[in-house]
């Protein structure tokens, strides 16, 4: 059988030190310069920002930091997805207008290189019989 039997902590029982003439006796600094000094001894320069970062980890509770890793693996993986099927449609279409549309463009082009050389014959041609009315096109044969 186990016997239990408390150990009366020397800590809890100690006076505790400070100013034995009360709150009067404790030195506060009501000098302009002791606002910069306090500030700057309190910054270690040795200390990285990450470091500071991750001090500031036991501030904020277990459960807000993991729902505010998750939003944003949330939000990066919506944007890499985003970014990676919007490369991929890009590519799609760019290479299909090079393959496609290429070469209807130059067929196109050409198209219409020759509907306007039809035009100019067209207008040559009547700029002949306005200009020779009654001449025909045809040579007579010669005998």
């Amino acid at each position: 059988m186990v016997k239990l039997e408390e150990v009366a902590d020397e800590d809890l029982t100690a006076p505790q030190t400070g100013p034995l003439g009360g709150d009067d006796d404790w030195n506060t600094d009501d000098d302009d310069n002791s606002d910069a000094s306090s500030t700057t001894s309190s910054i270690d320069p040795d200390e990285t920002f990450l470091e500071r970062l991750s001090a500031l980890q036991s501030m904020i509770p277990a459960k807000q930091r993991q729902a505010a890793s998750s939003a944003v693996a949330a939000v990066t993986g919506w944007v890499k997805g985003t970014l990676g099927f919007g490369g991929k449609a890009l590519w799609v279409i760019s290479t299909s207008s090079l393959l496609l549309g290429v070469p209807w463009a130059l067929a196109y082009a050409e198209e219409q290189q020759m509907i306007e050389m039809e035009r100019e014959m067209k207008m040559q041609q009547s700029a002949n019989d306005l200009l020779t009315p009654g001449a025909t096109t045809q040579a007579a044969p010669r005998m």
